[in-house]
């Protein structure tokens, strides 16, 4: 097995997780214009993934729809629909991963986070980041080779390359990636506002 790749993500990962944490360790002077910076990349990345998402379960659920109507009422079954659906479903879930780390809700370890204070809470969020960043490393890197790979082959039904299929990987884990340091400068626990 090649094991270069993960040996790129893992030092990424620490390379980043490092520069997070003295990007977030003080307000002021360069620490801040960098932090400022990274935030703004990330709400309008986050909103543009968001945005796609929900565009995309759109067309699943008008897809899906009338590959119903098509079956039941009109007797003829659509022969592009079904493969539509499924593939603004990745879509929707790879992109939409971007919101839920953004809104602390991918990797949420509350109990811990409540409990804790001072360089054990940063620790903990340090630990989640890099978690978060291996994993979305390892969907860009792997999801990169596949739509590579396949970019010959087309989707059954559509008549597309099935490479845009594939394409929801890297895209969408370079925006949770954005996310996820987003997260990390700016702590956001909207899921724990309903927990009790």
């Amino acid at each position: 097995m090649n094991a270069t790749p993960l040996a790129i993500v893992l030092g990424g990962t620490v390379l980043l997780v490092i520069a997070a944490l003295w990007v977030g360790q003080r307000a002021d002077g360069p620490h801040a214009q960098i932090r400022r910076a990274v935030l703004a990349a990330d709400r309008i990345t986050t909103g543009i993934a968001t945005a796609i998402a929900i565009a995309a379960l759109l067309v699943a659920v008008f897809a899906g729809f009338w590959q119903v109507v098509a079956r039941f009422a009109t007797e003829t079954p659509s022969v592009w629909s079904e493969a539509l659906v499924r593939t603004a479903l990745v879509w929707m879930a790879f992109l939409g991963l971007a919101a839920a780390i953004r809104t602390g809700s991918l990797v949420s370890i509350d109990m811990a986070h409540r409990y804790s204070r001072g360089a054990l809470r940063r620790g903990i969020e340090a630990a989640v980041l890099a978690g978060n960043l291996s994993l979305m490393g390892v969907l860009f890197w792997f999801g990169w080779i596949m739509a590579e790979r396949v970019k010959f082959q087309e989707m059954a039904g559509l008549e597309v390359s099935i490479s845009w299929g594939y394409a929801a990987l890297p895209l969408g884990a370079a925006f949770a990636a954005l996310g996820a340091l987003g997260q990390f400068l700016d702590r956001r626990a909207e899921e724990l506002e309903m927990a009790v």
